[in-house]
């Protein structure tokens, strides 16, 4: 069997157009996780306190007696530069969400009954938004949980020859995301949600832009595609790790716990730090996260453990690096990564030594997707010779 005919038997049998979409929600994921962390780190995340609406308006208002007329100017005063930043970002996510049911659709078309168990998961998840919004916050929940659950099963029962499980799968976590979206407002910024939002939205990317390139089917073929394979795995989880407790950081404001040292934290090494109390995950409901409740020594072992990591993922990918390097055929990865980590670094050194300014703090998250999109890019292309 000759290249040609192996590319075509390999090719996941999806939608010619199916390859288009993936990469246009890759980019809107981007979009959505981007302004989100500045959405995030421009404190405007309750900017907008009821969901899905701001201010009862599907967009959001332009002065203070039109929001003033709503319920929601009782729980928060509006802002008028900060609520559109809420709700555009609302949108966008929105936007993201029908393009993923679309490919679920497309994945789903050739499965027996599937645009049907697409369609019954995402009108539950369309019914529970109403009821949410009249206060049947129960009613509400069981209809998004069943969505979910249809979704799940689909997934299990489906192979992913056409990507019909990495779909619903992505479709599942998507609609998970709507409902953290919903609780960081409901629960006032309550840590775990923000940073399970974070970890949710670059989970969703990371999904989309493995089916973006499985369906695309650009093939890295290499002798020692399996060895390497192990090696991004490991680049993947310590990433993932790195990224979750950079969310900890933020939602829990502790990126200038050490002030502006670096590398050392309030002029010491190792200063006093409270590590059980600063990863306390469930502190209850309505408490205002807002600004931070921990004290200074929870908060300092937040930092102290997100720059331990950093300093151990750096290291790990930076081997791999040097490992993609030695690899014929694989020298621009090898410096695409080893800029990337380079450049992530120092965001992250500079966000400390210039008071977190907020151009400087939003790239660094945007860092980390870029770092997210080259591991997963090789994951989903490196492939062994027939």
């Amino acid at each position: 069997m000759n290249a040609t005919a192996r590319s075509v038997n390999s090719r996941p049998a999806v939608h010619r157009h199916f390859h288009r979409i993936a990469w246009l929600a890759v980019a809107l994921t981007l979009c959505v996780v981007v302004f989100g962390a500045f959405v995030r780190l421009s404190d405007a995340g309750l900017s907008c306190p009821d969901w899905p609406t701001c201010y009862g308006r599907a967009a959001w208002p332009k002065a203070m007696d039109e929001a003033a007329a709503h319920v929601a100017s009782d729980i928060r005063p509006f802002e008028t530069h900060k609520a559109w930043r809420e709700q555009v970002h609302r949108h966008i996510a929105a936007a993201l969400g029908v393009l993923v049911l679309v490919l679920a659709l497309l994945a789903a078309r050739r499965r027996r009954w599937g645009i049907a168990q697409i369609l019954v998961a995402a009108g539950l998840v369309a019914a529970a938004i109403p009821l949410y919004m009249q206060g049947q916050h129960v009613a509400a929940s069981l209809l998004a949980i069943l969505g979910e659950a249809v979704l799940l099963f689909a997934a299990l029962r489906w192979s992913n020859l056409d990507l019909a499980r990495a779909a619903a799968l992505t479709l599942a976590v998507i609609i998970f995301q709507a409902l953290l979206g919903m609780w960081t407002v409901t629960w006032l910024l309550k840590p775990i949600v923000v940073m399970g939002h974070l970890v949710g939205g670059l989970t969703t990317f990371s999904l989309l832009v493995w089916m973006a390139w499985r369906a695309t089917d650009r093939p890295i073929t290499l002798a020692d595609a399996i060895t390497l394979r192990r090696w991004l795995i490991g680049g993947l989880v310590l990433l993932g790790a790195q990224i979750a407790l950079g969310g900890w950081v933020s939602a829990n404001y502790a990126a200038l716990a050490c002030g502006l040292d670096f590398p050392k934290c309030v002029g010491q090494w190792w200063p006093p730090a409270d590590f059980r109390e600063g990863f306390v995950l469930w502190r209850g409901i309505g408490v205002d996260y807002e600004g931070g409740v921990l004290d200074g020594a929870s908060r300092i072992a937040i930092q102290m453990t997100h720059r331990i990591v950093a300093v151990v993922l750096a290291l790990y990918l930076l081997a791999l690096a040097l490992r993609l390097f030695r690899t014929p055929g694989m020298r621009s990865w090898a410096v695409t990564l080893v800029v990337l980590v380079s450049a992530q670094v120092t965001l992250g050194i500079l966000n400390v030594k210039l008071n977190l300014p907020l151009p400087v703090a939003v790239g660094h998250n945007a860092g980390a997707v870029l770092l997210l999109f080259t591991v997963v890019s090789l994951l989903a292309r490196l492939r062994r010779p027939d």
